[in-house]
């Protein structure tokens, strides 16, 4: 399964980075919302929507909501304004607070009725549409956004490998057992720590200051975390529907889903904290 899983990741990472450096704006944000809609997709099956076309009317509506947010956004002057985006992304901090709150109640909305399925529909869109914001708020920022944002993906790969390596060969004390058997303190440490590591080191390439460096440092930190509360919010998920994955489309490692569920916690706090702190 390792094997699968790094071959799968020096696949797909190369491409990631490319679209990230190479690509304008608008042609990542729809790519992304491409990826993210189908991690969405995912996460109505989680939601115990298994009808295709309720799922598919549910991905249009979320679809129709990041086009209003777009057009919303247009400018007289023919560019985009990005106050929709920065409202959604603080929208999506405010979301992922509350989920940490939720997963402190492991049985709220476990049952399969339509209560608990109206309030894991919302959870997906607060926590899908905010970070694709986040990540066109990011990539926008001139002159360095997509510097900023490769950053932000980087150090959110680097906690999620650190955490598997860690909590694979030295983890003992279980971080949430009744959530995610296999996710341990360690675990959860080495990542911290990867994450951190990589941000700080990569932050000068995108124009960080010396000085500047303890902020990444504190908002990276803060921004790992998080992507830990999105990393386990998907395991309450599929326990709840007692699911292994979100999906098999990549090899190695489930879903879309599987792969993004701690970025789309990370980007919104990431592009908070980077606005807030002003590197």
């Amino acid at each position: 399964m390792t094997k699968t899983r790094v071959l799968a990741a020096l696949v797909l990472a190369p491409i990631a980075i490319a679209a990230i450096l190479l690509l304008p704006t608008p042609w990542l944000v729809a790519l992304a919302a491409v990826v993210f809609l189908a991690g969405l997709w995912e996460w109505f099956r989680l939601a115990d929507v298994e009808d295709t076309l309720a799922r598919t009317v549910l991905l249009v509506a979320n679809l129709a909501l990041m086009v209003a947010i777009v057009w919303g956004s247009r400018s007289h002057a023919g560019g985009l304004s990005l106050v929709l985006f920065k409202l959604a992304t603080v929208a999506g901090v405010i979301w992922w607070l509350l989920a940490g709150l939720w997963l402190k109640h492991f049985g709220f909305a476990s049952d399969h009725d339509t209560h608990a399925r109206v309030f894991k529909l919302a959870a997906g869109t607060l926590a899908i549409v905010p970070a694709w914001c986040a990540l066109a708020w990011i990539h926008a920022e001139r002159p360095m956004g997509h510097r900023w944002l490769f950053v932000a993906l980087m150090m959110v790969w680097a906690a999620d490998t650190g955490a598997y390596f860690v909590g694979r060969h030295l983890g003992k004390h279980k971080l949430s057992p009744r959530i995610s058997p296999n996710k341990t303190i360690e675990g959860l440490l080495g990542g911290l720590v990867a994450g951190v590591a990589v941000a700080v080191a990569f932050a000068p390439l995108a124009g960080a200051g010396f000085g500047q460096l303890p902020a990444v440092a504190l908002v990276a930190a803060v921004a790992v975390a998080f992507s830990v509360v999105g990393d386990l919010f998907e395991s309450l998920l599929k326990r709840h529907v007692g699911a292994k994955d979100s999906g098999d489309l990549i090899p190695g490692h489930g879903g879309v889903l599987d792969r993004i569920d701690g970025v789309i916690a990370a980007l919104p706090v990431f592009a908070l904290g980077k606005a807030w702190l002003g590197f």
